[in-house]
């Protein structure tokens, strides 16, 4: 009876555990969990919001780091593992997305970071062409890794080779987070400057 009680109490500590671990922050009815393992340490969710296009609500955007940071400085300087993760709510055409995706890098970087970077900007176009198209649901993360570099999972599934280059990642991130982003209330979201749940 006492074995059964401490496999009891293990059990519930365990559920306690695992529930305080899977704390979410809701938006646009798309769940993002406020911290998630990568490469063996925990990052936390620094900020989240929605992409619009005009009035359309296009994505929503979710950005993980070891620790909080308030400016894209800070951002790209933070050390170990990132995440970038995306949810589309609507439907989109791969090739568009790939293509916007590279006008936002080329905005927001120099010619040199463009150049050090370009094997990624090529590597992620071929794999939104690939896809065609991606749907309302569907989502994908960008992982940065030291030492590693950048993989894209979709899905929850790799796919692709790893981009190598550590350049790639700090330009994907300036998409968002650099002088011209593609827009200015996501980018003060994923810096945590304000909550944007809007549904």
């Amino acid at each position: 009876m006492r074995a059964f009680i401490v496999a009891a109490l293990v059990a519930a500590g365990s559920l306690g555990g695992a529930a305080a671990w899977a704390d979410t922050v809701e938006v646009a009815n798309v769940k993002y969990e406020t911290a998630v393992d990568l490469a063996g340490q925990k990052l936390l969710l620094n900020g989240a919001g929605i992409r619009y296009k005009f009035v359309i609500k296009v994505y929503t955007a979710g950005l993980y780091l070891t620790h909080k940071a308030s400016t894209t400085a800070e951002v790209l300087a933070a050390p170990g593992p990132k995440r970038i993760h995306i949810s589309m709510l609507r439907d989109i055409d791969g090739n568009e997305l790939g293509k916007l995706f590279t006008k936002g890098i080329e905005a927001n970087v120099t010619r040199e970071e463009f150049a050090k970077s370009i094997n990624g900007v090529l590597k992620l176009s071929e794999i939104f062409a690939s896809r065609k198209q991606l749907n309302s649901g569907d989502s994908f993360y960008v992982d940065y890794v030291p030492g590693i570099g950048s993989t894209v999972l979709l899905n929850g599934k790799p796919i692709g080779e790893t981009i190598k280059e550590p350049e790639f990642f700090s330009s994907l991130l300036r998409i968002w987070l650099g002088d011209k982003p593609a827009d200015d209330n996501l980018k003060e979201a994923l810096l945590g400057l304000k909550k944007d749940r809007k549904r």
